[in-house]
Parts: structure tokens; C-alpha cells; sequence
């Protein structure tokens, strides 16, 4: 039995990853989200009837809604439960072969990941039926692009995208007539008015770096968060930095081929001497160093105008930072960027928090080390690992008042 319902009327009720704070209780539409999803799906996805549609997610992630958008375009829904590396890296792959995946759909971080493992799944998985591989999460390093072509399969369609949870797709990703480029991600979605804006709310040229702010509305964006009556929530959340206008917090820049290079939170930019640089950008050089599993910086503005810029880093199974492999990340940092890029100072952590949906703790860690407390900077409930966060409490009550 079914009822007819409004247009505008709630769909469900999506909370934030919990990047930036406690996760907000964001509600779409039934049809905004019923046309942007059979936009994306069919024009961006290139998902054709009788196709297998598989995205590694669970139900606490924007992607488990955005999966059963694939039937809209005719497709089948193939389902993973358990974690994506065990017994290792290689299960995955294995069950797109065992599965004949079509679209295999995972994140930037498990790529990376089977990246560093130098994990060979050509050679060792019969992936024939696999057309295309997308990630999101966060942005994908060039050399990921560079790892699926040479290691994964080289006639796959590697489409990176970019969205959230606030519109439950995607603003950039895949065209499927469009080059890929590495490091970059295709395009901009359709019927999303995307443009790059200085601080001062002046649209910035191709190849500048800038705030990502959509200018029209999209055919899916929140009808209001629960529980916010007035919509002072929603409207702060999003149109109150530039007045009327949605900034969604990403720093973004055009490249000269119509394509986009996100850079992280814009809320997680670091300063570095008037320089502003990219999280991602700092990821992608120490993602090279072998030694390093996974890394977090943030940049600290301190009494007396000064800045103190910390990198915390987790080290692979058997390695121990020392002065060597810090002077290896700094060199590697030099040589990718610029001086500006090196750390203050780089630090051995046993963990770093991410969200359930794989997002790295940045604005709630820099909150944390500068003295707000774990309560008010996160919900523990919207995270995989929150244990992570005490470390950094810890680490700041003992070092941050000697800086």
C-alpha cells in the first residue's frame, strides 16, 4: 500500500559526519532526493539496467542511502557486511570478482591504503565485469589515481566525487565523457551552481584556491533540520558566512580543464605565515612516506599572534619515529610543496579519530588543543574510534601552555 505524499514533504532524517562539531539532524525531501539521485545515477554513474552496484558503506554513512539510488537506473544493489580489510586489503577485490561488481564504490582512504600495501589485485583478481571504481571520503592523492591504472585495472573508469551528507550526492564527480585526470575529479554535477569564492565573496579565476559555495539551489538540499523550528541551525550551518549564499566548508579550486582538486575543510585550512595550504595537501606528501600509516595536522594560533603547526602521525606495524623518518617527511614535504609545508613539530600518536563515515577529526582535534573539552567539540556516538580523541586532550594539557 502505498501514500501520496508532497513533493516537500521528509524523506528521512541524516546526521553530519561530526566533522566540525556535534552531527547535525539534516532532512531531505521525497522529491528532491528522488530527482537528484535519478540525475546522478544515470548521468554521472552511467548505471544502466541489470548492472551490479556495490559501495562499501554502513548505515550510519550518507553512501548506504545514496547505494539504493541505484535502482532507480534498473540496477542491482550488492551488499557487503563485515570490515573491508579482514582477513586483509585483498577481500574486497576478491568479492567484486566472486560478485561480478559492475560499479565498485569505495573510499579514498581504503585506496590509500591498498596503495601503501602495494596490494597487486590485477594479477591476482579476474575483474572483467568491473567498469568503473569510485571513491569519496576525502580527497584522492594523484598517486591513488596513478596506483588503480597501473595495479587495479587499466581500462576502469576511476571516478572520484565529492558531496555530503547535507544534499545526499554529490556537488562534483564522474562524467563518462569526460578524460580522467589524476588528481582531479571530472566535473561539476549537474544543476549544481558551484563556484570558488575568495574570503571577501568575490569569484575567483581558474586554478585559484578558494571557499566552495553553491550559488542556486540544487534539486536536493535539506527542507530543515529537526528539531530547528525557527531554522536558525540551518541557516548558520550554511548561509550565514556569505550572506544568502550555501558555503559548504570545502576548499576547492578549477582546473584549466573544467575539472576540480578539493583541498579539505576549509574550517581545517592552515595559515602558515599568511600562506594558506590544504590539508590534503599535506596528506598526500607523507602518505608517501613508507614508515607512515596515517597522519593529522592542524595549525594553532596562539597568544601574542604566533602559530604552532603539529603533525600527528601513526606508524606502520614495527616502526618507531624517529629523527630519520622525520627528516624523510620533511624532505618529502620540501620537496612536493614548499618550507612553509614542514611541521613545527611531529608527533608519534597511537591512533587518529575519524567519524563512523571515515572522516578525519581536524576542527574537533584543534578545538581539543586549544583547551575546549571533548563534550562540546564531538558526540562520541558519531565516531568509529573516539578513544583516539583522549590522546590529544592529554598531549595538550601537558605541551600546549609551555608553547
Amino acid at each position: 500500500t502505498f501514500e501520496r505524499v508532497e513533493f516537500n514533504d521528509p524523506l528521512w532524517v541524516l546526521y553530519s559526519s561530526g566533522t566540525t562539531g556535534k552531527p547535525k539532524a539534516i532532512t531531505h525531501s521525497h522529491g528532491g532526493m528522488l530527482l537528484e539521485h535519478l540525475k546522478y545515477l544515470h548521468f554521472h554513474n552511467d548505471v544502466k539496467p541489470g548492472e551490479r552496484f556495490f559501495w562499501y558503506s554502513t548505515t550510519g554513512w550518507m553512501m548506504w542511502n545514496f547505494v539504493h539510488a541505484s535502482w532507480l537506473a534498473g540496477a542491482t544493489i550488492v551488499l557487503y557486511e563485515g570490515s573491508p580489510s579482514y582477513p586483509g586489503l585483498h577481500t574486497l577485490w576478491e568479492f567484486a570478482e566472486h560478485a561480478k561488481i559492475n560499479h565498485f564504490g569505495t573510499s579514498a582512504p581504503f585506496i590509500v591504503a591498498c596503495m601503501k600495501s602495494d596490494l597487486e589485485v590485477r594479477s591476482k583478481f579476474k575483474l572483467s565485469s568491473l567498469r568503473s571504481i569510485g571513491s569519496t571520503g576525502s580527497p584522492l592523492p594523484p598517486e591513488a589515481f596513478s596506483y588503480i591504472y597501473n595495479h587495479v585495472s587499466d581500462t576502469v573508469w576511476l571516478c572520484s566525487m565529492s558531496g555530503g551528507t547535507d544534499v545526499c550526492t554529490a556537488f562534483v564527480g564522474g562524467n563518462p565523457i569526460l578524460e580522467v585526470r589524476k588528481g582531479e575529479i571530472q566535473c561539476r554535477a549537474l544543476g549544481c551552481a558551484l563556484e570558488v569564492w575568495s574570503e571577501t565573496g568575490q569569484p575567483l579565476p581558474v586554478g585559484e584556491i578558494g571557499e566552495m559555495v553553491i550559488t542556486k539551489p540544487m534539486p536536493c538540499m535539506p527542507i530543515f533540520f529537526w528539531n530547528d523550528p525557527d531554522g536558525k541551525k540551518y541557516f548558520s550551518a550554511y548561509f550565514d558566512y556569505f550572506s544568502g549564499i550555501w558555503r559548504h566548508g570545502d576548499w576547492v579550486k578549477l582546473s584549466k580543464n573544467k575539472g576540480l582538486v578539493i583541498l579539505g575543510r576549509s574550517d581545517a585550512t592552515l595559515n602558515r605565515h599568511g600562506i594558506r595550504i590544504g590539508t590534503a595537501e599535506i596528506y598526500s606528501s607523507v602518505q608517501k612516506v613508507s614508515e607512515i600509516r596515517d597522519a593529522l595536522v592542524v595549525n594553532l594560533e596562539l597568544n601574542g599572534g604566533r602559530h604552532f603547526m603539529p603533525l600527528f602521525v601513526v606508524m606502520t606495524e614495527g616502526c618507531t619515529l624517529d629523527d630519520n623518518i622525520k627528516e624523510k617527511i620533511i624532505r618529502q614535504l620540501k620537496q612536493d610543496y614548499t618550507s612553509r609545508h614542514v611541521p613545527d613539530q611531529i608527533i608519534e600518536v597511537p591512533d587518529i579519530p575519524y567519524t563512523i563515515s571515515g572522516k578525519k577529526l581536524e576542527a574537533p582535534v584543534k578545538k581539543i588543543l586549544l583547551g575546549m573539552s571533548e563534550e562540546k567539540v564531538s558526540s562520541k556516538d558519531a565516531l568509529k574510534n573516539p578513544e583516539a580523541l583522549s590522546y590529544f586532550k592529554t598531549w595538550a594539557e601537558k605541551y600546549i601552555n609551555h608553547l
